[in-house]
């Protein structure tokens, strides 16, 4: 009984470890990006999902990199404006070909408290940056900048995360072994145990 409860178990542990490793795993792209004007150069990477939605265009997920050589510290929220640039959200959507940016664009933080948003000016066409410096009042003080840029974005690489669940495979594969292990003192202890009782009586 108690051999066939610690195989039921095993094979309960295994099952489950090996419908983990067999869950999905999201791959996702990596970009280089880049822009100039007059007196601003900015460049980095992005961090996409791997795949666009219905009007060709991936989601920013991450960014590294510098503007001016101030290093960009974090991606402004979805849904939300940079400080100092309201009531403009950013849709943070990068595209392969055509328009590379929305015209909500990308926004970003600063190492030195500075924020900026490049996006797509229709209107000219082309591309433009909002740059943001406190005091972030809502008006447009001495240091705010909206400049042309000329804006690029190529994919560099396709990452595919290990999966979770291959982890838990060897985990439970270890375990496994483990507790075969221990079986296996078990029993040879216990017919011992019955060697010494018979030979004794």
């Amino acid at each position: 009984m108690r051999r066939g409860l610690c195989t039921a178990a095993r094979c309960s542990l295994l099952a489950l470890t090996l419908a983990a490793a067999q869950m999905p795993v999201q791959a996702a792209l990596v970009w280089n990006w880049g822009y100039d004007g007059a007196g601003v150069t900015a460049s980095g990477t992005f961090t996409t999902n791997d795949a666009p939605n219905a009007s060709g265009y991936f989601t920013i997920l991450n960014i590294t990199g510098q503007r001016n050589g101030v290093v960009i510290t974090g991606l402004q929220d979805a849904g939300t404006s940079i400080p100092g640039n309201d009531p403009f959200p950013v849709d943070n959507l990068l595209g392969e070909t055509g328009s590379l940016l929305s015209v909500n664009g990308f926004g970003f933080a600063m190492a030195n408290g500075t924020y900026a948003n490049p996006f797509y000016a229709s209107f000219l066409p082309g591309y433009l940056e909002v740059f943001s410096v406190a005091p972030f009042d809502g008006g447009s003080g001495s240091e705010d900048s909206e400049l042309e840029v000329s804006f690029r974005a190529s994919i560099l690489r396709t990452t595919v995360p290990e999966p979770a669940g291959s982890g838990l495979v060897a985990l439970a594969l270890a375990a496994i072994a483990f507790s075969r292990r221990a079986l296996h003192r078990r029993t040879s202890v216990s017919r011992a145990t019955k060697a010494w009782t018979e030979a004794k009586t």
